[in-house]
């Protein structure tokens, strides 16, 4: 049934777009299932009706958007909680969405967000926004915040929350130095598209400030094998850096029993109760800080109290334990 005549519904985007009724509700729901060209369409004819879902909606709140990889990976879990505990403190409704990895993605780009246009603000985590999204974003005057994500030229303007990535790393290559390491294997996701800089590409440039990196690309920690260990054996590596630390207790699994592979020193990255468990060296992410950084940056945009180019740039801190080493003598 339509609504009362003057309210723009689903239907007036539908009718404007030239597409069903629940191909608009999919392209917010589940935008990875509706064609890019598609998704466009329908953020447009959005934006040009100002169209707004409400229910549900807390009287005097402002409504949050939050889009991250969370179910790829769980540290923009630990993000949102940081955002979710700031939120105690004010009237904000938050609204995360799920999106695909962009290191698994062709072109890593967050296209459909602006369709809900009752948002007061958007924060985008891990993944770029793709140009529709950005100029939807303009035309409802939306405020974007980034967190963890290097803005290509097109997105200069909107606030940043960032860890330093390269500092991370070079603490890594600085400490496996100091314990005689020379050579490392670096073990990451692989990046299909080059059209952003990852959060891996700059931890390895930190590396290589201390030590020799070689990278091997790994689609995910069950497929930790035979291939890292006889990778690192044939670079000579003597101790294994990992991008995460699911990689790097996947890796100290696969060494457990296997006495030729005990030697090498290894690290991860992210830091937690996982991490501590395994007594895993690791470089310490200020998760939840960075995600309460990123509400108080957007809840200041949409007040009109912060500028658009403001930039946050968290400290990431190594934490050496036990699974790190000196260089066995006798090793390259």
């Amino acid at each position: 049934m339509r609504a009362r005549p003057g309210r723009v519904t689903i239907y007036d985007v539908a009718a404007r777009a030239g597409v069903s009724i629940s191909t608009v509700s999919l392209a917010v729901s589940a935008p990875h299932r509706v064609r890019p060209e598609t998704r466009e369409r329908i953020v447009e004819a959005a934006t040009a009706l100002g169209y707004r879902m409400t229910a549900g909606r807390r009287v005097g709140a402002a409504r949050i958007a939050v889009a991250a990889p969370f179910t790829s990976y769980p540290s923009y879990l630990r993000r949102l909680s940081g955002m979710l505990r700031r939120a105690r403190d004010a009237a904000v409704d938050i609204i995360p969405y799920d999106l695909d990895s962009a290191a698994a993605a062709d072109e890593p780009l967050l296209d459909v967000l602006p369709t809900r246009t009752d948002v007061a603000g958007l924060v985008v985590m891990g993944v770029p926004l793709g140009g529709a999204a950005r100029r939807a974003s303009r035309a409802a005057r939306i405020p974007v915040v980034y967190v963890d994500v290097v803005p290509a030229r097109a997105d200069v303007g909107g606030p940043v929350v960032l860890v330093d990535d390269l500092d991370g790393g070079s603490q890594i290559g600085r400490h496996l130095a100091g314990l005689g390491h020379r050579r490392v294997l670096f073990v990451h996701e692989p990046q299909r598209s080059p059209a952003y800089v990852s959060a891996g590409m700059l931890r390895i440039r930190g590396i290589e400030q201390h030590v020799a990196v070689t990278g091997i690309a790994v689609s995910s920690p069950e497929a930790i094998d035979e291939r890292v260990f006889r990778a690192a054996a044939d670079a000579g590596a003597t101790a294994i850096a990992a991008n995460h630390d699911q990689f790097a207790a996947a890796i100290l699994a696969g060494q457990r029993g296997r006495p030729e592979r005990e030697h090498l020193a290894v690290v991860g990255y992210d830091d937690g109760e996982v991490a501590a468990a395994l007594d895993l060296t690791t470089v310490r992410q200020p998760f939840e800080e960075s995600g309460r950084a990123a509400l108080e940056l957007v809840l200041g945009l949409v007040s009109g109290a912060a500028t658009s180019h403001e930039t946050v740039a968290l400290a990431p801190t190594l934490i050496p334990r036990g699974s790190t080493r000196p260089k066995a003598s006798g090793a390259f």
